[in-house]
């Protein structure tokens, strides 16, 4: 598929402006494809060509101004339209579409708990042309009128209120102006809860097998909306631009969620069907925060090019974790986002691939360039710039700038240009320099503390590796004199705030020197933290003690950096999480940092040698963590702790048990997920057999189950398991892209390299071609799921590296093997240190 230059798109948006779609689909022609009729109203603004855009399975018909086309002149996925006269102009379109297994475009799912099917479009970032013609880019907004015709008994859902009107036939409100990527259309026999609130119906809905977990959590889900909303409309002057507001969790969808106007669609876990803890609930409100921002920023206003989809996600983000923790009872977001999220930004910014928050607009040349920049980059570092913006300037100040923003650009399109200019309208301050020292420059800035006894003072001085300009909070702690409260706590003697990069020499502070001196004690910059040495071995003696659940964070994160950076021996953070974890009381720390110790220090950073120590140190610490829970109180934490169990068994006999007894001595029970988890550990471990598994899935023929069927297949140790994993995945070209994700989890085992050593030489030829044959959502997945990643020595490296030449590789997949190689060089140089 030919993918978009930004020079077509800005030459395309001097010839036409595009007034309104009308747009028929029915969904009843058959399992394969669906029909798509198309009225395109728009207005050349000189005589001249252009070209609109669609990928049809068979293009019936197509006439302009009433004259017939020649269908044989779609070129790939573009129809020219040559000599248009200056005027207004109407297209029809009529065409048969193609279904997607993958999550783009118009995907197709039957739910094997019931047979029922479902569809629902993904049209981000330039997959519109895959459910009916249009000028695919963001700058050309129009009105939307859709009608579509669906078997009886579904119900459609989409932009605007939709009438049904009998037959199935259903008429969706005709929308504002809008881009065409956030069109949205989602059908299917859905179980819907509906309120209203604020004069507009609100409505959430799932496929009906998951409608009993639904109506459990509803209230939850609805309230979390509503405040959101009122909070919002506490901050915007702007009220809600459209007419309703739906969240609809739909199955195998490849992001977390899409802000389509009125339509928000979820990946359908967020319907929890097994136990969860608080922090994955909060992550759940997080996400319908985080959408709803997306309405005012992204939606009411949008981009002109895609250079500016960090803006959209960095702004949601920020937004999304801000608003949870100020108007719902999630209030400690922010220690979610400094141990889990922040880090997706500090890795993807230390790697080859590493871009400006804001790129120059010339390093997005095209569709597949934007698409392959949608990472941590985007999202966390933009988000931490945008709070170390507010820190900087005030939150007065910003929001005065974001609703001037708003004002100027409704229903419109902007830039960043547009949005520091609007926000420079509402301070003095300088922020045309703040942006080109924060969203123009890549990496990551390191921060050391230095701190030095000078008589009845001490000095701090705070090495600053980097170029930009930071004000940080400096948390300076003591042992507290409080015997009741043990030896091992910490209190807060001061915080004091300072301008980095020091200009005036060592601060001298006071007293004698704290105990521990942390820098960026509130976690409102972005930059890597180095302590001085005191700081560490108090550190390594009281870190549960310190008072603050944010502060902790930083300091896990610090740690979490030194391991990485060949600073810190993996074993020594898993010594480090078995003597503190067990008194950690905050939730998102403790799954933040066991996730950490299990996937990266224990499956990547450590050597094959030492695997079964920091395994056992693993499984002690998840007994202890289960052993402190056992009065029931602290459910997450038990939950957790369990998990991570299972997962780092060594030995079957324990988990087996478990599994025939069906619970963990003392809970919890073992819903479909915990049982899916431990058979999969007793496949890898070579526990359970084809036979189990079938008798398993009989048990929880859901979609999850048959995902976790494929994982536990793809993981059994035996060459014909694996063999008939890869044709699966690289040969078979009928998985859906969740199947195909959890086929690829299940391959790759760290206790199984021997046995698939064969398969990494494989590896790359076979993700070139089926990423060029399946399309970048596969691509991607190819590269994250199904990446070797446990092939750690320095033939594999060099392997990997080769294959980068390769000029049949996709942007997608090429991006991710790039990360991926840059992983696993990083992962050689830990092991080299370690």
């Amino acid at each position: 598929m030919s993918v978009l230059t930004r020079d077509e798109a800005q030459t395309r948006a001097h010839t036409i402006d595009v007034q309104r779609y009308t747009i028929a689909l029915d969904l009843t022609t058959g399992d394969d494809t669906f029909d798509s009729r198309t009225v395109v109203e728009f207005t050349a603004r000189t005589t001249g060509d252009t070209f609109v855009e669609l990928k049809p399975a068979t293009l019936r018909s197509l006439t302009l101004d009433g004259q017939p086309l020649d269908p044989g002149l779609l070129d790939d996925n573009r129809y020219p339209l040559t000599g248009l006269a200056e005027g207004p102009h109407e297209l029809r379109v009529d065409a048969a579409m193609r279904y997607s297994r993958t999550g783009e475009g118009m995907h197709r799912f039957t739910d094997p708990t019931d047979d029922e099917t479902y569809v629902y479009t993904q049209l981000f970032l330039d997959d519109v042309q895959r459910v009916f013609a249009a000028f695919d880019q963001p700058d050309l907004k129009a009105v939307f009128d859709l009608t579509v015709t669906a078997p009886e008994g579904w119900t459609v859902l989409g932009n605007g209120i939709a009438r049904h009107t009998g037959d199935g036939h259903w008429t969706l409100a005709t929308t504002p102006l809008i881009s065409t990527y956030l069109v949205a259309v989602a059908a299917g026999p859905w179980h819907s809860v509906t309120t209203e609130h604020a004069g507009l119906p609100f409505g959430i809905h799932c496929r009906r097998s998951l409608a009993p977990h639904l109506d459990a959590d509803a209230d939850e889900i609805l309230d979390l909306t509503r405040a959101c909303y009122d909070r919002y409309h506490a901050k915007f002057e702007e009220p809600y631009p459209f007419d309703s507001y739906d969240q609809a969790f739909v199955p195998e969808f490849n992001a977390g969620a899409m802000e389509n106007p009125g339509l928000v669609t979820f990946r359908d876990e967020f319907v929890f069907r097994s136990a969860v803890t608080a922090t994955e609930r909060q992550t759940r409100g997080m996400v319908i925060a985080h959408e709803m921002a997306h309405m005012w920023f992204g939606d009411l206003v949008t981009l002109t090019w895609w250079d500016d989809i960090w803006l959209n996600e960095s702004f949601a983000e920020y937004m999304g974790y801000q608003t949870l923790a100020e108007a719902t009872p999630f209030t400690d977001t922010w220690v979610d986002f400094g141990v889990d999220r922040k880090g997706w930004g500090y890795d993807a910014d230390q790697r080859p691939s590493t871009h400006p928050v804001a790129p120059d607009p010339d390093a997005v040349p095209d569709t597949a360039s934007a698409l392959i920049n949608f990472d941590g980059i985007s999202y966390a570092k933009g988000a931490s710039a945008l709070r170390q913006l507010v820190a900087w300037i005030g939150e007065k100040d910003f929001l005065a700038g974001i609703n001037t923003h708003f004002a100027r650009h409704k229903f419109a399109n902007a830039t960043l240009a547009d949005f520091i200019d609007n926000l420079a309208s509402a301070t003095d301050r300088d922020v045309h320099g703040w942006a080109d020292h924060w969203l123009r420059t890549t990496g990551i800035d390191t921060l050391t503390a230095h701190a030095e006894p000078a008589g009845s003072s001490w000095n701090l001085t705070v090495g600053h590796h980097g170029t930009r300009p930071h004000r940080v909070a400096v948390g300076l702690y003591d042992h507290t004199l409080d015997t009741q409260a043990g030896p091992d706590r910490l209190v807060l003697r001061d915080r004091i705030e300072i301008d980095l990069p020091q200009t005036d020499g060592p601060l001298t502070l006071p007293g004698r020197r704290p105990a521990l001196v942390v820098l960026n004690d509130d976690d409102l910059t972005y930059a890597k933290v180095r302590l001085d040495p005191e700081s560490w071995q108090t550190v390594t003696r009281t870190l549960c003690g310190v008072p603050d659940a944010l502060t902790r964070a930083v300091i896990w994160n610090t740690a979490r950096d030194m391991v990485r950076d060949g600073d810190l021996p993996p074993a020594d953070y898993l010594a480090l999480a078995r003597t503190h974890l067990p008194h950690e009381s905050d939730l998102a720390l403790v799954q933040g940092v066991l996730s950490f110790a299990a996937h990266q220090v224990t499956d990547r950073y450590t050597t094959p040698d030492r695997r079964p120590a920091a395994l056992a140190t693993l499984t002690d610490l998840c007994r202890d963590l289960i052993r402190r829970t056992e009065d029931g109180n602290d459910p997450g934490r038990r939950l957790v702790a369990v998990r991570h169990y299972i997962d780092a068994a060594t030995q079957p006999d324990t988990i087996q048990n478990w599994l025939a007894e069906g619970s963990a001595p003392g809970g919890p029970e073992l819903d479909p997920e915990l049982r899916w988890r431990i058979l999969t550990r007793l496949a890898v471990l070579g526990a359970t057999d084809e036979a189990a598994i079938d008798a398993e899935l009989a048990q929880d023929p859901s979609a999850t189950g048959e995902e976790g069927a494929a994982r536990c297949r793809a993981a059994l140790p035996g060459a014909t398991a694996k063999a008939t994993a890869w044709h699966a995945l690289f040969e078979d070209d009928t998985l859906s892209n969740y199947l195909f994700a959890a086929t690829a989890q299940g391959f790759w085992q760290p206790e199984q390299t021997a046995l698939v050593e064969d398969y990494v030489t494989r590896y790359y030829a076979d993700a070139t071609a089926l990423a060029a044959r399946r399309g970048p959502a596969i691509a991607t997945a190819v590269g994250r799921y199904a990446f070797p990643a446990h092939a750690v020595y320095p033939a594999a490296l060099d392997l990997g590296t080769r294959a980068l030449d390769d000029p049949d590789l996709t942007p997608a997949l090429r991006r991710r093997l790039v990360d991926e190689l840059d992983d696993l060089r990083r992962t050689l140089a830990v092991r080299t240190t370690a």
